[in-house]
């Protein structure tokens, strides 16, 4: 089956703003397509770094967020973004990545429910996803042994899962979340959604990949408009990536924990800041 891949972060703003979409995606075309969540390790500081460093900006910048996208972003995590002295956040974005990991043990078809459940625990209820204590409420939704879970959480295999993901994400050049791709064989892919996308644009998107897939017109005769193409080479073999049009970027840069600077364009450029 045709597999959908979704790059995302459990610490990326424009993804928990992107939550409502994937879902409803993944709700349209989950008998048409598998998915795959893919967490991108957005926030790996070598030392420790404090929310202080990003929360002004942070505080400035997430009503654009929720004007874009009409997500909204609860008080309490709000608190620590206006209250950074007093919050004891440390961001980093391997814990939530080793724990869809190790979900995706238990359920692999649930993956976007879970991943958008890490964003809502994260950005709506303002749960600490660096702390274990943050996903027990989601082993009572989703049935799942908290003593096995936890174990796991804790395991070199599953870290190593994690990174092996935030690897994948490179590999696909993904200069952004989130990022959604089509697919169609072990060496081709489309690079559907760059930054956060409405529903209805990446749903015709979606649907125009597979219409030309099953016609199985060539890649030169598509005929909606592509940017330009995108050549990945791998160990073994060359993946091709098409890239479709798009007109404008929200989303966050992969990088070191960051300052994200808001250009024209409303994409997120991140700068790496020293702890």
């Amino acid at each position: 089956m045709q597999t959908l891949i979704y790059c995302y972060d459990a610490y990326c703003g424009w993804c928990y703003g992107f939550s409502e979409v994937i879902k409803k995606i993944n709700s349209q075309f989950k008998n048409i397509l598998e998915f795959e969540v893919l967490s991108g390790g957005m926030i790996l500081p070598e030392e420790p770094v404090a929310i202080g460093a990003t929360a002004k900006y942070i505080d400035e910048s997430y009503k654009r967020v929720e004007e874009i996208t009409g997500i909204k972003f609860g008080e309490d995590y709000l608190w620590h973004v206006r209250h950074p002295d007093a919050s004891d956040w440390f961001p980093n974005s391997e814990k939530a990545a080793i724990a869809l990991c190790v979900f995706k043990d238990y359920y692999p078809d649930q993956q976007v429910s879970f991943a958008t459940d890490l964003e809502y625990a994260l950005h709506f209820e303002g749960r600490d996803l660096t702390d274990d204590e943050a996903y027990r409420l989601l082993l009572e939704k989703y049935n799942i042994p908290e003593e096995e879970f936890y174990e796991k959480l804790n395991e070199e295999e599953y870290k190593e899962r994690a990174y092996y993901e935030f690897e994948l994400c490179k590999q696909l050049k993904v200069s952004g979340f989130p990022a959604v791709f089509i697919q169609l064989s072990e060496s081709k892919f489309y690079l559907v959604a760059q930054g956060y996308t409405d529903y209805e644009t990446l749903r015709q998107r979606i649907q125009n990949v597979l219409n030309e897939n099953a016609a199985g017109d060539s890649v030169e005769h598509r005929k909606y408009s592509c940017r330009h193409w995108l050549f990945l080479n791998t160990v073994n073999e060359q993946i091709f990536v098409i890239l479709i049009h798009v007109k404008h970027l929200y989303s966050c840069i992969p990088g070191y924990f960051s300052r994200i600077v808001l250009h024209s364009d409303i994409s997120c450029q991140h700068k790496k800041i020293v702890a």
